[in-house]
């Protein structure tokens, strides 16, 4: 008999699954939209749907059931095990169809609980938008992938080759199964090209001292609040509209950029891309919440996971850690502002310890700790908040990918929130484009897409003020 100690989650992981309720679900999701190949027929759609209930094969974690019972761990199923057809589901969205409308159902779909029954995944075809075009959302909870992680899975499953056919679905290549891509593998790193040679004692020796170092200092800041002017500090943001308690129900939004126009402003500003994207983000925010009347006067604290993840890992979890930026919505200016925001990550990311693996986590759980612990306890909303805003930046895809001949237009990320923390914006990129996907609790943000439409006037002030226009 295996030991219940098998598959057991890291402490990371299971705090997603402790802080779930049906008003804050934990799962992540993605929204790919496709058109179809050429000499695609009348039964395209339904032909890849009949060939995908065949597919009876699950690799991880599409193939995990949750156990919380005496600690919260994973239990492998046998394909026979698992209904497939609870799991994918084929839908429209209603005639005529259209962005629109796939917005709402994809809403819809979001704000529903995973059932922990089942393995924690759903896959929905969804047809009707546009004629030639369909979409696929897909959604897994956050304790078995992150960003990256999640990202890392559609690299597996797309391929970059237009021609390739009787390609396999979302789960049945999991993180384990065939790679899809048409590309090579990339090595994974290991102890033997560290660029020292200390022994391990020696590295983890380091990267403790580091990690206690740093949170040493952060929670120093949080208590006395010193070098707030300058940094981001965990529970010192200004309480806003975007902190309360939140409802089930979510909205989702989406905007688009070209990569190389983002960085034309980022070389103008002297700043990275993802300057450019908090930068944007906090114009759209600033101008959204003066709308409501309800701008505070201190700057909007976002809170930016950072990948640890090692080149090459391909395992179920979340290998993330967090530092917290400004976001420059007291400034009226957009080029200060985004002097503003690149000082405030260059400080938080000087304060990242220098460490990975188990020591990373460590940090991560300690740092996160009273946020998380926030949420467990349910009490999200009603004190400081950590900060006001989730948002991150996902490394994408820089080549042209497909699925069964079908090309990836746009790749769209849907995230979760808290009690407490109301929006999320998340990016990534798709072949020259940078797709932005905005969850939002709709009885807080009823008029979400107008942030999304916000970030796009900040980024042409933006360009303006640099001289690009």
């Amino acid at each position: 008999m295996p030991s219940v100690l098998n598959n057991v989650l890291k402490i990371n992981d299971a705090g997603w699954l402790y802080a779930e309720s049906h008003r804050t679900p934990m799962h992540v999701g993605l929204l790919a939209t496709f058109s179809m190949p050429e000499d695609a027929d009348d039964c395209y759609l339904e032909d890849l749907v009949t060939g995908w209930r065949g597919v009876k094969t699950f690799q991880p974690p599409f193939n995990y059931r949750l156990h919380m019972a005496p600690v919260p761990r994973w239990e492998q199923l046998a394909d026979e095990e698992i209904d497939l057809d609870y799991h994918f589901r084929h839908s429209a969205v209603p005639s005529p169809g259209g962005e629109r409308e796939l917005g709402v159902l994809v809403s819809r779909l979001h704000s529903q609980q995973l059932d922990r029954r089942y393995p924690l995944w759903e896959c929905h075809v969804i047809e009707g938008v546009d004629e030639g075009r369909w979409s696929m959302y897909v959604k897994v909870h956050h304790s078995q992938v992150d960003g990256v992680g999640g990202v890392r899975l559609a690299r597996r499953m797309f391929s970059v080759d237009p021609d390739s056919r009787g390609m396999l679905p979302p789960w049945a290549v999991g993180t384990h199964g065939p790679d899809q891509s048409g590309l090579p593998p990339k090595p994974r790193s290991t102890d033997l090209e560290r660029p020292d040679s200390a022994p391990k004692r020696d590295l983890g020796i380091r990267s403790t001292v580091s990690v206690l170092g740093s949170l040493t200092r952060t929670y120093a800041e949080t208590l006395t609040g010193a070098g707030a002017g300058r940094r981001a500090i965990p529970f010192r943001s200004p309480r806003s509209v975007l902190n309360r308690r939140i409802q089930a129900p979510r909205r989702f939004a989406t905007q688009v950029y070209e990569i190389d126009r983002l960085k034309r402003v980022a070389k103008a500003a002297e700043g990275s891309l993802n300057d450019v994207f908090l930068a944007i983000s906090g114009g759209a925010l600033r101008r959204y919440l003066a709308d409501l009347d309800a701008l505070p006067t201190d700057s909007l604290t976002g809170n930016v996971p950072v990948s640890v993840r090692q080149e090459g890992e391909s395992g179920v979890g979340n290998a993330i850690t967090f530092l917290y930026a400004k976001l420059g919505t007291d400034i009226e200016d957009p080029v200060e502002r985004i002097q503003s925001i690149r000082e405030s990550t260059q400080l938080g990311k000087s304060r990242l310890p220098k460490a990975s693996g188990a020591v990373m986590d460590g940090y991560t759980a300690l740092l996160m700790g009273p946020f998380l612990g926030q949420a467990v306890l349910g009490v999200g909303g009603y004190g400081p908040p950590a900060s006001n805003i989730v948002i991150s930046n996902v490394p994408g895809f820089q080549e042209q990918r497909y699925l069964e001949g079908s090309k990836v237009e746009a790749y769209y990320p849907l995230s979760l929130l808290f009690h407490g923390q109301a929006l999320n914006i998340t990016a990534v990129s798709n072949a020259g484009s940078f797709c932005i996907g905005y969850t939002g609790c709709r009885s807080t943000l009823p008029h979400l897409q107008r942030i999304a439409v916000y970030s796009g006037e900040a980024l042409e002030e933006l360009e303006a003020a640099l001289g690009l226009t």
